[in-house]
Parts: structure tokens; C-alpha cells; sequence
């Protein structure tokens, strides 16, 4: 049964390979637009199934795994960063704060009419942090291209006094949760997950879950 994740993350597709379940990829055509409308965990959701059903045609006989990241502050969504600028006041919004984290995963097959989906949310809290800190992390670049201005397994890590929920659910890809999609469509696991999440294998996933 081949299983096609329909991103080109590359955070994505390094914790799906912990799985260690093959898998392809495949670039979604869906072309996000938030709507005001939705809150952030609908928003989130119907992301993933839009990229799912994307790539859904090119692959009718395949799972097809879509997924989409939200982050939220007082129920407003905050996208990439348009520059420095714009990473340096997401940023200082976010400090001193605690802010949602929503990830979505889609499971879709067309030649059958599976369709799963699910939202895992987890509760982040960004230390006070100093100017003088915010400027080095900014020149970094890292914030470029995050949601939210800051990666929490990368360098930006040390503004996060701590998390509530999934660690990799926060990362781009709540894993548990897409296990156990995969196992109710027949998929076999060939390592014991529970021992994935006390192992811990991926960055700074021990720091913020011991």
C-alpha cells in the first residue's frame, strides 16, 4: 500500500521518515487564502484537505497524507513573516505570551473513499526575551519563511519556556496521532511508537518533553 505526503516540508518529511513507513512525495496545487471566517483550527483543517485532495487525482490508488500548520495569538492567525521587519513585530507580540499551535492531517484515498482528518492543538509559551537577544535571533534568518517568525527545533527554541501537547505536533507533524490514521487504513508500522516518544529523536523534541 503506498502512502504519498502531499508537502515538500522538509520538517515534514523528516518525522514522517520516523515512522520508517515508506512513503513519496508529491507538491500540493492548492494555494492557501486564509478566510476571516474560519477559526484557525477549521482554517488548519481545511488546508490539509485541500493539499490531500490536491495530489489526489495524480495518485487515485495511494494514501494520500496532507497536513497544515496554523499559529494562533487571541484567536488571530499569523502567517510567515513578509521580511525582518515583520518577524521582529510577530515576534515581539509573541513574547512574554502564551499562543496556540494547530496541525491538521488529511488522510485521503480516492479509489475508496477514505478520508480521515484530525487537529491536534498544543499551548506555547514564549519566555520575556531581551532586545539584544531578538536582534541575534534575527539575524540568524531562521524566522524567514516560519510562521510565526521562529522555529522551536531550531535556534528559536530558546525563546520557548515551555509547551502543553505534542511536541511534533508543534514541529509540522503530530506523529502519534498519524500513526494511528495510517493503522485504521490497514497500514503496519514497523516500529513500536510509544517508544519513538520516549526516545525522542528528533531536535530539541527532549528539551521542550522529558
Amino acid at each position: 500500500m503506498s502512502l504519498i505526503l502531499a508537502s515538500t516540508s522538509p520538517r515534514r518529511k523528516d518525522l514522517l521518515a520516523l515512522l520508517q513507513v515508506p512513503f513519496q512525495i508529491a507538491e500540493p496545487t492548492f494555494v492557501e487564502h486564509l478566510s476571516r471566517d474560519r477559526a484557525p483550527a477549521e482554517q488548519a483543517m481545511m488546508f490539509a484537505e485541500s493539499k490531500a485532495r490536491s495530489c489526489a487525482e495524480r495518485f487515485p490508488g495511494s494514501l494520500i497524507l496532507g497536513s497544515d500548520t496554523l499559529i494562533a495569538l487571541d484567536g488571530e492567525v499569523m502567517g510567515k513573516p513578509s521580511g525582518l521587519a515583520d518577524a521582529r513585530s510577530m515576534l515581539l507580540r509573541l513574547r512574554g505570551r502564551a499562543h496556540v499551535i494547530h496541525t491538521a492531517v488529511a488522510l485521503l484515498r480516492r479509489s475508496d473513499a477514505v478520508q480521515d482528518a484530525a487537529v491536534e492543538t498544543v499551548l506555547v509559551w514564549m519566555r520575556p526575551f531581551g532586545e539584544a537577544e531578538l536582534e541575534t535571533y534575527l539575524h540568524t534568518g531562521e524566522s524567514l519563511g516560519k510562521a510565526g517568525a521562529y522555529s522551536i527545533q531550531g535556534v528559536g527554541g530558546r525563546f520557548i519556556e515551555r509547551i502543553e501537547g505534542d511536541y511534533t505536533a508543534a514541529v509540522g507533524l503530530p506523529l502519534r496521532l498519524v500513526a494511528g490514521l495510517l493503522r485504521k487504513r490497514g497500514v503496519t508500522l514497523p516500529i513500536d511508537v510509544e517508544q519513538l516518544y520516549r526516545d525522542k529523536p528528533y531536535p530539541n523534541w527532549a528539551v521542550f518533553q522529558r
